[in-house]
């Protein structure tokens, strides 16, 4: 069909053909693919770079017509008389591709998604937007979405366009500010990104994509198209198993893991081990030492390793240091098979910088806010989610629900809770804006947290939320209705500062400062207590558990175990960072491995010994349980002995069926025939001393000791102890 070349442009005005061809034009459907005309149909692409191409019947291949150049930049069109099926045959300088046009697909993303995603509730954003492999009117490839409301022009690229934006420029759905494309014969795997060109007409870097499922390893960073192919799961009975609120009243007790530098396999360079490699290393590491919970560092896509994930860009992307978003699941699906919760570090505080990142994603501050005295954090150089967009608050719940659901964890740690809590975290005077009341609370965050706690609770039913909130904030683990945020756990930063600065003291010095470690039980039912000696703790030269130790060599081994099993008597969940279990010498480096090397000496395997004893009688005795949460289950079985350093807990389990005694002496001097009143007659087993030999100690032990009709500390019966140097001691009664 002979189509003169005005015809073929028919209804294209010029400045419409110059957009297109500078790659600005905001609605490319307009121009390209099929278009009735004439009783005609015209069909245009727009292929720079190309050499020819054919229109060819989808269903036999047969040539219906060659295309004309329409523009010499590489604008293509033929004519047909009728609107059939077809494809196109492109001729490149290195070959031929046949494919179907992607201009000819209708809208992809349904009117209840783009009014959802605007109102900032739709929750299965990474089925939606970003990039998903699905078949369209019967052909497989890949739709992409992306939000960017302010851009003038959105485009894929990726290495099936040679990574040019003027080849698959977007579809913009105005109601939402979504664009979207429908890629045929694209498949997982692919590398791509989003080009952008702002309201001003500056075409930006090429964007990764955030709602990525699965990212290049950095440094580099493009996305990468991720299977939609659902994971075969193994673990229906772990998660219909106990409730989560039945999983909070048990022992829980959390080993915090680097994924990178857990292990390093120092015959392969100093590598890191990958997801499948971790299953079969630390899985069954963990749980042989006791451990309820594996809590990992953040392993959503990051771009600086030196961060160790808490500055994150790719909040829905396992990073792709350890393998495949496939690989991590079948990490948590081997977790669970032992017997193994997996808790993920979650950062909806602040994002970096990275210009092909968040930051003023379409030429506008999108994701941030504009005014840095909100949207700047000075401590970290990152920029701040802004809240009180509904987008940006659908984004971050999405964000949680994506590893919630889709990777079965059962929990997330959320990241520097306070700094979202008060507007002027960190900050001076005139550094920040107040709310609308005047006063220097978020008020957005504060609905975030209640809106995201609530939606996690009633999705998800096994999960749990933990904040790291540092300040005295009221109710965070309290339920949204009753004016809390929600969460279920938080950290006891308050505990962890006091007690630490308290061992590190020199005995001598310790009855000055006894109140220090008593203080924790005037607030510890305030919330519900996770007592953390975290990754934080061991770095930036702080320097190890074992050397924040006083003493000789001996003294500081005693005064840790003495310290990890007061931890572990005492009310509020468990979370120990990797290494402090085998009494690691040297402070956390985020590039070595831990020094596993340590356990060829005695001192070390001792302490690792009494961690997973402590775990073991934790787990065992519904004493050291009920407490944590419940003050019914705590008393103090001796608080004011200052003079001695000397501290007892009694520990009791629901209705007082069992009691477990612990006590503690701070000093290197040992206690013979101390006495001490307990609730009940009868004998007191030894379950635990940390100065058994077998932990390195000097093997001073109790055994079984009967009680006596010796009143003492307000109680009619007593025990008269032996209290190893520098050590605890959990007895129990029978």
């Amino acid at each position: 069909m002979n189509v003169e070349r005005s015809e073929l442009l028919a209804g294209i005005g010029h400045d419409a053909l110059w957009a297109l061809i500078e790659g600005r034009h905001g609605d490319p459907f307009s121009i390209l693919g099929p278009h009735e005309s004439g009783g005609m149909t015209i069909v245009r692409v727009y292929l720079p770079g190309a050499e020819g191409v054919d229109l060819i019947e989808a269903a036999s291949g047969r040539v219906i017509a060659p295309f004309s150049i329409a523009h010499p930049s590489g604008l293509f069109a033929a004519a047909t008389g009728s609107r059939t099926s077809y494809r196109l045959r492109i001729t490149w300088p290195d070959g031929e591709q046949v494919t179907e046009d992607p201009y000819s697909f209708g809208l992809l993303l349904g009117e209840l998604d783009l009014h959802l995603i605007s109102e900032g509730t739709h929750y299965s954003l990474s089925r939606t937007l970003g990039a998903v492999a699905m078949s369209v009117d019967g052909v497989a490839g890949v739709r992409f979405a992306v939000w960017a409301p302010n851009a003038r022009r959105v485009s894929v690229v990726g290495d099936f366009n040679a990574w040019d934006g003027r080849r698959n420029p977007m579809r913009l759905r105005q109601s939402a500010g979504v664009w979207e494309l429908f890629v045929p014969r694209l498949a997982p795997g692919e590398r791509y990104k989003f080009e952008i060109v702002d309201a001003q007409g500056t075409c930006l870097p090429q964007k990764a994509d955030p709602v990525a499922r699965a990212s290049e390893a950095a440094p580099s960073t493009a996305s990468i198209v991720a299977s939609s192919t659902p994971f075969r799961w193994s673990d229906d009975g772990w998660m219909k198993g106990r409730s989560r609120q039945a999983r909070l009243e048990g022992a829980m007790s959390v080993y915090e893991v680097h994924a990178g530098s857990w292990l390093r396999d120092q015959k392969d360079g100093n590598r890191y081990l990958d997801w499948v490699e971790l299953s079969q290393r630390l899985v069954p590491y963990a749980r042989d030492m006791g451990f309820t919970h594996i809590e990992l560092l953040p392993i959503m896509e990051h771009p600086f390793g030196g961060s160790w994930g808490y500055q994150p860009l790719g909040l829905f992307a396992p990073t792709g240091r350890y393998g495949t978003p496939e690989d991590f699941a079948y990490f948590v699906d081997r977790c669970h098979g032992a017997g193994l919760g997996v808790i993920l570090d979650w950062v909806p505080a602040h994002f970096p910088t990275d210009v092909w990142g968040l930051a003023r994603f379409d030429g506008s501050a999108l994701y941030e806010h504009e005014d840095p005295r909100e949207g700047f954090h000075r401590d970290w150089n990152t920029l701040i989610y802004n809240l009180g967009r509904n987008e940006v608050k659908g984004f971050l719940i999405a964000s949680a629900l994506e590893w919630l659901e889709r990777y079965h964890v059962d929990g997330l740690r959320v990241d520097a809770v306070a700094s979202m809590l008060y507007r002027d975290y960190s900050r001076n005077e005139g550094e920040w804006l107040p709310n609308q009341y005047g006063g220097r609370e978020n008020l957005e965050a504060v609905e975030f947290f209640k809106h995201l706690n609530s939606i996690i609770h009633e999705r998800c039913p096994h999960a749990m939320t933990i904040a790291e909130e540092s300040t005295a904030w009221p109710g965070v683990t309290k339920p949204p209705e009753e004016g809390g945020l929600g969460f279920d756990i938080k950290w006891n930063m308050g505990w962890m500062h006091d007690s630490l600065s308290y061992i590190e003291k020199d005995p001598v010095h310790r009855s000055y400062h006894h109140g220090t470690m008593t203080f924790g039980m005037i607030y510890a039912y305030s919330e519900r207590f996770m007592l953390p000696i975290s990754h934080d703790e061991v770095v930036y030269g702080k320097g190890s558990l074992l050397t924040k130790m006083p003493g000789d060599e001996w003294q500081k081994f005693a005064n840790l175990r003495s310290y990890l099993a007061f931890m572990w008597g005492h009310p509020g969940k468990k979370l120990l960072f990797m290494g402090s279990e085998i009494a690691q010498p040297g402070e956390w480096n985020h590039d070595a491995s831990v020094s596993w090397d340590m356990l060829d000496r005695p001192q070390h395997v001792g302490v690792q010994r009494l961690v997973k004893d402590l775990n073991g009688l934790y787990g065992d005795e519904p004493a050291l349980q009920f407490g944590d949460f419940h003050p019914d289950g705590f008393e103090w079985a001796a608080a004011d002995d200052a003079v001695n350093s000397v501290l007892g807990m009694l520990r009791y389990a629901k209705d007082r069926t069992s009691t477990v005694l612990v006590v503690s002496n701070f000093t290197p001097v040992p206690r013979y025939g101390y006495r001490i009143g307990v609730p009940q007659d009868g004998v007191w087993v030894e379950r635990i001393t940390t100065d058994a030999r077998e932990y390195g100690g000097s093997g001073l032990v109790n055994g079984a000791v009967s009680s006596e009709p010796i009143p003492a500390h307000g109680r009619p019966v007593s025990l008269s102890l032996t209290l190893p140097p520098l050590a605890t001691v959990f007895l129990k009664g029978q």
